[in-house]
């Protein structure tokens, strides 16, 4: 709640009675805010969150600024896992806000630099200090070996391409097949050359080093605007697809477009029909009170999946393409909600894993953490709450809906193996990754914090209809 003047006047539980807290331009807030305790102190910046979200989400800018005032005094981007977390959902708010002033707001980020070797180097600090990608790449290259186990000619399509060190391991793995290695084709994409340059002169080398016949295609493009249909696939060769965090990206569209009838959607679902041979009144039968029986405008109906064209249209083209196999990794949240408020509360629970993960890691002084807290996670956190429309890439879906995307679309999915899974679990040993787990959930493999999932690897292949 808030009194009269909108400034807020809060009970916290284990707190005692409520406090009313000053108004504006009286002065800082009461002194027993700076001697909360760690957890206190979290609890209280979450109930401050959201009620700023919430005046935020409403319109009402004097008042959310009233609130970010209050959670400035709590929050630090040096500080514990809430007060980090604070620090990054304050400033996505405010970018919101300053996006009602669009004058301002292009004034203050007009001089903003952009490096492609900064942006590539803080992802490779993201892939040393957590373990998701290492246990992607690990997954995924089982599963590639598994499926390709006897073909002479693998061609690979990596669909951002930019890290040699999960093909590295593939290369490896691959010369020690007992039949041999296989003439490996690599495809990156990506939107910068000199990225591709360095991936292609790095496995070059390691191909070079194990005498295995290898050859890098470059393909310069952004995911959005790549042509499926003329990637250079050959006949007679065992395709495979990579995508690590990627197709969420996808989903952007105009969102007025997304609340108007698709007729991708109706498309896709006549085809997963002829392929399973049901009629749309046994499909919806198989299981009435799950998510194939909700109506159109919810979020697990099929018809709902069809909202953003550039997706479907997509996954067509790559089911087009008949990959013997495709590996997908998302992150395991929804952050595609309508509602910005639906959005904040999922996002706050799912980045208080991932901050937690880096605090149990790392030092809070760490240079490299603040890096990968400020230009990967607080960007992202940034983009899911300011962004709307074609600007707003960060979608992220749960495995349900990634699952039942890709069936209308025509894939069949594969179970990841029991080995690969001891793969993964083997590198958190190795490593010494305490408090993650690797869930099998569907066939697929999930990775959680404790028991929370954060990101999904799933594998699928072509599946032809009649």
């Amino acid at each position: 709640m808030a009194q009269e003047d909108g400034s807020p006047a809060m009970y916290f539980p284990g707190l005692g009675s409520p406090y009313p807290w000053l108004s504006p331009g009286i002065g800082s807030p009461y002194p027993w805010l700076r001697e909360l305790k760690s957890e206190e102190r979290g609890l209280c910046l979450i109930q401050l969150l959201q009620g700023c979200a919430h005046h935020v989400a409403s319109g009402s800018i004097e008042q959310a600024n009233v609130w970010l005032e209050q959670i400035s005094q709590l929050a630090s981007a040096g500080g514990d896992t809430m007060q980090r977390i604070a620090a990054y959902f304050t400033e996505a708010l405010a970018d919101r806000m300053l996006k009602g002033l669009p004058g301002l707001y292009k004034a203050l980020n007009s001089t903003k630099l952009s490096s492609i070797a900064e942006e590539i180097h803080i992802k490779r600090l993201f892939f040393d200090l957590c373990p998701f990608l290492k246990l992607s790449y690990v997954i995924t290259n089982q599963a590639i070996v598994e499926a390709m186990e006897g073909e002479k000619m693998v061609h690979i399509i990596d669909l951002h391409s930019f890290e040699p060190a999960q093909w590295i391991n593939l290369i490896q793995t691959l010369n020690a097949r007992p039949e041999g290695p296989p003439h490996l084709r690599i495809t990156g994409i990506h939107e910068h050359k000199e990225v591709l340059d360095q991936m292609a002169a790095r496995l070059i080398e390691e191909a070079e080093k194990h005498d295995i016949p290898f050859q890098f295609n470059s393909i310069v493009s952004k995911l959005e605007n790549l042509d499926v249909e003329s990637l250079p696939v050959k006949t007679g060769e065992a395709l495979a697809v990579c995508s690590v965090l990627q197709l969420h990206s996808l989903l952007a569209t105009d969102d007025d477009v997304t609340r108007r009838k698709s007729p991708l959607a109706t498309k896709n679902l006549q085809k997963v029909m002829h392929i399973n041979k049901l009629t749309l009144g046994e499909w919806l039968a198989k299981d009435p009170i799950s998510a194939y029986s909700l109506s159109p405008d919810s979020s697990l109906s099929p018809l709902s999946l069809g909202a953003s064209p550039k997706m479907g249209s997509f996954l067509t083209a790559l089911w087009g393409l008949s990959p013997k196999l495709m590996v997908i990794t998302e992150q395991e949240a929804n952050h595609n909600g309508d509602t910005l408020m639906d959005r904040i509360i999922e996002a706050l629970h799912y980045y208080a894993a991932l901050f937690d993960c880096l605090e149990s890691t790392v030092s809070r002084a760490s240079m490299e953490r603040q890096k990968v807290e400020k230009m990967l996670i607080g960007e992202e956190i940034k983009n899911i709450i300011s962004c709307e429309g074609t600007d707003r890439k960060e979608r992220h879906e749960k495995l349900e809906k990634w699952i039942l995307r890709l069936e209308l679309s025509g894939f069949g999915r594969v179970q990841l193996s029991y080995h690969g899974r001891m793969q993964a679990k083997k590198m958190l040993r190795d490593y010494g990754y305490d408090g993650y787990e690797i869930k099998e959930d569907n066939g697929c493999l999930v990775i959680c914090w404790h028991d929370r999932p954060l990101f999904s690897v799933s594998a699928w292949r072509f599946r032809r209809y009649e």
